[in-house]
């Protein structure tokens, strides 16, 4: 759910002046060194949205038993063999009778709504009360099963989505070690990036993007800290939204921190996030944060999707989230360009300021809100649990160092664990500074200076490679304001750089989903910048 390189070891270069607008391809895709295609055989499914699913079983030419079918013959074919991409933890053993079930409903009674019978995955960090597990891709966590569904997945259920599995992860949503690799957990291995298979995924919502990315499933259900659905989303050349805090509920997740812990769709259109949006928002009785839910979140999401949202928006744009590659720079500008076209007025720049302390209070607070947070979900579990607090998960790592602490160690663990309660005065006063810097002092403060619809920055740079020995070493990006402030973004695709994928985010005050779609959308179709992946074996350019 976040991203170790920012808080542990990076040191981003800001504050670096807009580059000309140069007259280039959104698609920047110079010929690497090395680029060895891996052929992959064409599938049926491949690139469908959900309507063009739906219009399928309209038409008599699928129905639920048979998309299932399908996703399983293209998992089996290019996830566990051929490319190989392990971006599934664990198949839904009873998902065949699920469709089954749910084909005989739409006969009888015509279809729930756009996800009836739809196959969907989920993070492995989510709980289902079925025959899967809830692992967070932990072997300290093997065979654990809670006791009831999480929240969203009783919404996921009740519209018709067919759980078609459960996704790999980094492990413990990236809350590990310092020297972390995104997309390795000890139960799953380490999931591939498709567009080259050399490549990182990111995480920790890695198996998440890698799957609906490749045509695994329709859409999928990924989770956040800090950047866990954005990151992927945008190495992997999907749409990711991180929605506001509490607009989806937060039990039955495990967490990091209560304080920025969300769930959200990850999906290869803006259209297809926003139905499943629609779907998994809602008010929790168990969640005090989703309260507000039932006032200010909406129904159905698709309905503010307008191909023409661009116009009359003011979009800021956080010039001091450029600098970090300078073929990203290039690309953001044709985006830019772009966006002036279709009728957007750019307020450039924004300075939005990102202080080394915000990240110094980041990390504090969630190294606290993570022992009490974990400890509490880990109580849930009853006696069944394989493990019952944050000591025993560290104590059962040491004890299988071989499996778990392979590839790097468990600091944020330990460090974790040294923490004091909730109402440590360092604690609170963590907390207070970031709620101050992220909202008050940063996302709010640029929005009402300059009468902002959103802010727009890159969301990341290409893929780095899978490296277990020094772990990730991504150059930078754009995810800790909204992600510390609790409030919406979005990740769209914005086009190719050496053949592996960029994002573009937009991001605003808290509840503004609704235009923040719109946005995207008037974007995603001014553009149309996804390509699907190739699947090569390197990039390494």
């Amino acid at each position: 759910m976040m991203k170790r390189r920012d808080f542990l070891r990076l040191t981003a270069i800001s504050g670096v002046a807009a580059l000309a607008a140069p007259a280039v391809s959104r698609d920047l895709d110079w010929t690497p060194i090395a680029r060895r295609v891996r052929r992959v055989k064409s599938f049926e499914l491949d690139e469908l949205s959900i309507a063009q699913l739906q219009e399928l079983v309209d038409r008599g030419k699928a129905s639920a038993v048979s998309l299932v079918k399908r996703y399983l013959a293209r998992i089996e074919a290019i996830d566990r063999r051929g490319p190989r991409l392990s971006s599934i933890l664990e198949l839904n053993p009873d998902a065949l009778l699920l469709a089954s079930e749910l084909d005989k409903e739409r006969l009888a009674k015509g279809r729930r709504g756009p996800l009836h019978g739809i196959p969907v995955l989920i993070k492995a960090n989510i709980d289902t009360h079925d025959r899967m597990t809830t692992t967070a891709g932990s072997l300290a966590l093997k065979g654990s099963i809670p006791n009831r569904d999480a929240f969203l997945v009783e919404r996921l259920r009740a519209a018709g989505a067919v759980l078609l599995g459960k996704t790999n992860l980094s492990e413990w949503a990236n809350f590990r070690g310092s020297l972390s690799t995104s997309g390795w957990s000890g139960q799953g291995g380490q999931t591939r990036n498709p567009y080259a298979l050399n490549r990182n995924p990111s995480g920790s919502s890695s198996g998440s993007a890698v799957a609906v990315s490749a045509s695994l499933c329709a859409v999928a259900v990924g989770t956040e800290t800090d950047g866990s659905i954005l990151s992927p989303s945008s190495f992997t050349g999907i749409v990711g939204i991180k929605p506001t805090l509490g607009l989806v509920s937060r039990s039955g997740i495990i967490p990091i921190a209560h304080s920025q812990d969300t769930a959200g769709p990850m999906a290869r259109t803006v259209s297809d996030a926003a139905v499943l949006l629609g779907v998994l928002a809602g008010t929790d009785p168990a969640d005090p944060a989703s309260v507000q839910s039932s006032a200010k979140g909406q129904r159905d999401y698709a309905s503010f999707l307008d191909s023409d949202g661009l116009r009359g928006r003011r979009l800021g744009i956080a010039r001091n989230f450029f600098g970090f590659h300078p073929k990203v720079d290039e690309l953001m500008e044709f985006a830019l360009l772009e966006m002036k076209r279709c009728g957007a007025e750019l307020i450039d720049p924004v300075p939005v300021p990102k202080p080394p302390e915000l990240e110094a209070a980041e990390i504090e607070v969630l190294r606290y809100e993570m022992k009490a947070d974990l400890n509490a979900y880990l109580a849930t579990l009853g006696s069944n649990a394989p493990v019952r607090t944050l000591k025993d998960i560290i104590r059962f790592n040491e004890e299988h160092r071989e499996q778990e602490l392979q590839c790097f160690g468990q600091e944020e663990l330990l460090k974790s664990e040294a923490k004091g309660s909730l109402r440590d005065q360092a604690y609170v006063e963590a907390l207070a500074t970031c709620r101050r810097l992220a909202c008050v002092e940063g996302i709010d403060a640029a929005i009402t200076e300059h009468h902002l619809d959103a802010i727009v920055a890159p969301t990341s740079t290409p893929a780095h490679l899978t490296d277990w020995v020094l772990g990730d070493h991504g150059l930078g990006d754009s995810t800790t304001l909204a992600a510390v402030a609790g409030y919406p973004s979005i990740t769209v695709p914005a086009g190719l750089v050496h053949g592996l994928p960029v994002g573009i985010s937009f991001f605003g005050g808290a509840w503004s989903e609704p235009k923040l779609l719109g946005i995207a959308f008037g974007f995603e179709q001014a553009t149309r910048a996804r390509r699907p992946p190739r699947f090569l074996d390197a990039v390494e350019g």
